[in-house]
């Protein structure tokens, strides 16, 4: 059983749905608020999901261009964060799908953002950052081997610290599937670590 919302959570729940009503009037500045709020989130969970950071950026601004278009249908039923996340997804998983469709598998894009990340010099790196910097590179591309829906439950738990509940909402599951889903894909990142685990 998740605990009660902290007071924080709540307020911050709050500015949300206000920010919104706002936008859903044309307020502008309003809209600005509620990207500067939320962007980092969900630039992050796009590119923990798609693996690939160049097209993060594109899937977000479609996030926040659909909240402005939806913004006098919303109705907070559920906590904001829940209803982004629930954008977020559908995005992710359209984009997944039509990569799937035209063959477009992460090979290419995984060389490429390796690349990006052995960018720096080695020769100024002690051994630790090297190591975790390997490490770091392993569990992305573990965690983005894993099916969908587990992928995206991984990250919303892992990144985001959203509780159960609201995983379960977003994903469209009951909160004992997204357990489930959690443990499988812990069970299968455990295997996939094992030797970093290990050592």
């Amino acid at each position: 059983m998740e605990a009660d919302p902290t007071p924080s959570q709540t307020t911050d729940n709050a500015i949300d749905v206000a920010l919104m009503v706002r936008i859903g009037a044309g307020d502008h500045a309003a809209f600005r608020v509620l990207v500067e709020r939320h962007q980092d989130a969900v630039v992050g969970t796009v590119a923990k999901m798609l693996g690939n950071p160049s097209e993060a950026e594109d899937i977000s601004q479609q996030v926040f261009l659909r909240l402005w278009h939806h913004a006098k249908r919303y109705r907070p039923e559920a906590k904001f964060t829940t209803y982004l996340f629930t954008i977020t997804r559908n995005l992710v998983f359209n984009e997944s799908r039509r990569r799937s469709r035209r063959k477009e598998v992460s090979t290419d894009e995984r060389d490429e953002f390796s690349h990006l990340q052995v960018e720096a010099n080695p020769d100024r790196r002690p051994d630790a950052e090297l190591l975790q910097a390997e490490l770091q590179q392993a569990v992305d591309a573990a965690i983005a081997a894993l099916p969908e829906a587990q992928r995206m439950a991984v990250v919303l738990r892992r990144y985001e610290q959203l509780p159960y509940e609201e995983i379960a909402t977003v994903l469209d599951l009951s909160v004992s599937a997204v357990k489930s889903l959690l443990f499988r894909a812990r069970t299968t990142l455990r295997d996939s670590l094992s030797s970093y685990l290990a050592g």
